[in-house]
Formats: structure tokens, C-alpha cells, sequence
């Protein structure tokens, strides 16, 4: 498995655990829905909280809906240590997304206090609320949460079914009123740890079970409504139409038209999401509401292909007649991980592989984006085969996923002892 022995970790524990989460929320075979604040949702928390006090974890679940287990160190008073990702999913999605974050982690930390190791500083291990975003179109709530960076009327945004996230997080048992005692103050986290699958062909492409993150990619995400006139589909001249949907469809057009505008650049553009108003095969369209998301890694060029996405829907709208609005839900820079926990996986990696692990950019966004604002953190990714994520399809080897815990494992004794000790004194 390595080029230096037997791992520290559990597997069997590890994959038994990662198996047994799958199994709520199940779709099919091998796919998974567990939506943020869901019922299945809370069920996997509750799950994964009785591991944690299994392993002998000071568990927690604070205001946000977020799920903490602590490993107290030797000094209650250093910043801690602080590692995980998510377990909520997307409705049609994988049992590895975010899933081997959290529980890795646990593995990590439950196989350090197996062996007697004694961490300099508190770790933590948490599993965040809703970091996908999908039931109220804005992700990263939890961790945003305990760093101060919730919006104004989040808490008041709707899922398909009208519930709001008020509504669902109540009944969760979170409790808004408790938020500012929930967060965070400055200075408490001294690193973020993240595994994660890579949701990406890059790692199979190259043939490497694992990889080292070198950031990840800033996302927008934009709301579009487009207003035209309804009429009937049989007597309306095509000359006279204002219909909102052809004028959608130009717009998503030119969308992936300048996602490719410059060859071999990682900029990605997405309409992954559609409404139509009234939506009947005889009456046109008057209403589209759709979603964007656009992401590079190169801020600037991010920025000048969103300045050409707002002249095309000035464009559109002048040419179809029509009126449009659009609500910015997410805008975040990419975020580079901290040179110093690069460094410590790539030496770490020297003893547990035979080879050097590449370093790659990470085009979908994590929990550790949100971490990044608040200190530095740091990514390993696991090769999922076709690199397909998001889909019941996902999938890494349990020989993958064991080499990404192990690196995190030793990548988080490095940290919580022989560097933790250094920045101690």
C-alpha cells in the first residue's frame, strides 16, 4: 500500500462507517439524498455524533446546525486544530462527497488517541451544515456561520416546497437566536484540514491515487429572472413575441460560448437550474428564471468574462423585448492554501508514497473556502473514478480513500505536535 509499512489508521472501521452513513438517504444502488436540515440529514449527524462519542470526542451541535467533536490538547488555550467538511448532499448525489472529509478526520483523530498521542492544541472535528446549497441556492451556511459571514435575510430563503431555512433549521434544532454566541472569535482556529474527493478528471488522468490542493476557484453564483408576454402559441406572429425563454436560451448560450473563449483556461460556466413560467406547451413563455454559476481560479479573467455575461443580458433583453433581474447569491475570490501545510503534506507524502503527489486547483468550491478568511488552511484530494461527483456514479477505491486518511493523519500529528510544539515554545 506504501513505501513505509502497514497505515496508522482503521480501515475497516473507516469503510464500515463510510458504508453504514450511505445507507441513509439511499438512492439506488450506490447514490445518496441528504438534503441540508433534512430529516436524512439529521439522521446522519445524529450518526455520526455517536462516533464521536464512541472515540471519546466532546461533541456538540451548536446554533447552525454545524456538528463539532473535540480532542482536547495540552494547551486549552493555543488556537486549535480544526478538520472535516460535510455529509449533507445534493438531491441526485455520491456517498463520498464531503462524506470522507468528516469521517477521515474522525478516523484521524480516534487512531491518534488509540495510540497515546497527546496533541498540542485542541482539535476539532466538524462536520458543517448545508455546505452544498442546493435546497436554499446558497451554500456554505454552517461554516459561514461560525466565521460571521451570513447575509442578510438568509435565514428568511425558501426551498422548492416554500419551507424557509428558519423553518427547517428550528426543526433541526438549531436556534437562531444563539448564532453570535455560536461563532467563532478571531484568532480561536489555527488551521483547516480538508479531504475531500477531487470531483475531477485530473488525478485519474494522471494515474495518482491522491493529490495536493493548491487552491480553489472563486465561484459566482447569480439569479436570473427574465420577464416577456405571455400569449397564445398558435395566433402570436414570431416578429411580436417577447418570449423570456428563447431569450434564456441566448443567454445560456452565450454563456458556454465564453466559458471556451480561451482555450486551455479553467474558467467553467454553468445554467444547471430552470423555470419556466407558465410553463405549457401552447402558451409562451413569460417568466425564466435560471441560475448561473461561474468560476476561475484567475480573478481578473473572472471578472472581465462577468463583465461580458452583464452586456449579454442587456443585449438579450434589448433584442426579445424584455425585462430582467438578477440576484447575486455567492461571490467569492479563489483562496490559496498556506504554503506551510503544503509543505508538511508533501513531506509526509515522501514517507507514504513512492512518489511525489501532484499539486492541483480545486474548480468546486468546500467548507475550506470559507475557512481560508479566517486562517490558513490546507486540501488533499482523492482520485473518483471518471471524475464523476454529484451523481450516484461517484466513486473512489477504499485504497484511494485509505491513502488520502493516512495522509491526513500524519499531516495532522505533524501539525498538532512537532509543529505545534515549534509555534508553542
Amino acid at each position: 500500500m506504501t513505501a513505509s509499512g502497514s497505515p496508522a489508521i482503521n480501515r475497516e472501521r473507516l469503510h464500515r462507517r463510510i458504508d453504514e452513513l450511505a445507507q441513509i438517504g439511499k438512492l439506488g444502488d450506490t447514490g445518496v439524498c441528504r438534503l441540508a436540515l433534512s430529516q436524512e440529514d439529521l439522521q446522519g449527524v445524529l450518526l455520526v455524533k455517536r462516533w464521536m462519542d464512541e472515540a471519546g470526542l466532546q461533541t456538540r451541535i451548536d446554533a447552525f446546525g454545524n456538528l463539532f467533536g473535540r480532542l482536547p490538547g495540552k494547551d486549552a488555550g493555543k488556537p486549535l486544530l480544526m478538520a472535516g467538511s460535510h455529509i449533507d448532499s445534493q438531491p441526485y448525489g455520491g456517498r463520498f462527497d464531503g462524506v470522507i472529509g468528516v469521517l477521515g478526520a474522525l478516523e484521524a483523530v480516534q487512531s491518534m488517541a488509540e495510540q497515546g498521542i497527546v496533541p498540542a492544541m485542541p482539535i476539532e472535528i466538524a462536520a458543517f451544515c448545508d455546505e452544498e446549497g442546493c435546497r436554499f441556492n446558497k451554500g456554505l451556511f454552517g461554516v459561514r456561520g461560525i466565521t460571521g459571514k451570513l447575509e442578510e435575510g438568509e435565514l428568511e430563503r425558501t426551498d422548492a416546497a416554500g419551507v424557509t431555512r428558519r423553518e427547517a433549521l428550528l426543526a433541526f434544532g438549531g436556534d437562531p437566536d444563539a448564532f453570535e454566541a455560536a461563532r467563532y472569535q478571531e484568532g480561536a482556529v489555527g488551521a483547516f484540514l480538508e479531504l475531500h474527493i477531487e470531483q475531477g478528471p485530473v488525478l485519474e488522468a494522471l494515474g495518482r491515487p491522491i493529490g495536493i490542493v493548491s487552491g480553489i476557484s472563486g465561484p459566482l453564483w447569480l439569479t436570473v429572472e427574465m420577464t416577456g408576454f405571455a400569449g397564445h402559441a398558435g395566433s402570436v406572429p414570431m416578429p411580436m413575441r417577447r418570449d423570456a425563454l428563447v431569450g434564456a436560451a441566448s443567454v445560456i448560450s452565450a454563456l458556454n460560448a465564453l466559458s471556451r473563449s480561451e482555450p486551455g483556461a479553467p474558467t467553467v460556466g454553468t445554467v444547471g437550474a430552470l423555470t419556466v413560467f407558465p410553463n405549457s406547451r401552447n402558451i409562451i413563455p413569460e417568466k425564466v428564471t435560471f441560475t448561473i454559476d461561474l468560476r476561475d481560479i484567475d480573478m481578473e479573467r473572472r471578472r472581465e468574462r462577468e463583465t461580458q455575461l452583464w452586456r449579454i443580458l442587456e443585449e438579450v433583453a434589448q433584442e426579445h423585448g424584455l425585462s430582467y433581474t438578477v440576484r447575486e447569491d455567492t461571490n467569492s475570490e479563489a483562496r490559496y492554501c498556506a504554503d506551510r501545510i503544503k509543505q508538511v503534506m508533501h513531506e509526509e507524502a515522501a514517507e507514504l508514497l513512492a512518489y511525489a503527489p501532484p499539486e492541483l486547483m480545486s474548480g468546486p468550491f468546500h467548507d475550506s473556502l470559507a475557512m481560508s478568511h479566517v486562517c490558513d488552511y490546507g486540501m488533499i484530494f482523492v482520485r473518483c473514478k471518471d471524475g464523476i461527483s454529484h451523481n450516484p456514479l461517484e466513486y473512489s477505491t477504499p485504497e484511494d480513500i485509505e491513502l488520502g486518511v493516512e495522509l491526513l493523519y500524519r499531516t495532522m500529528v505533524r501539525m498538532s505536535t512537532v509543529e505545534g510544539e515549534e509555534k508553542g515554545g
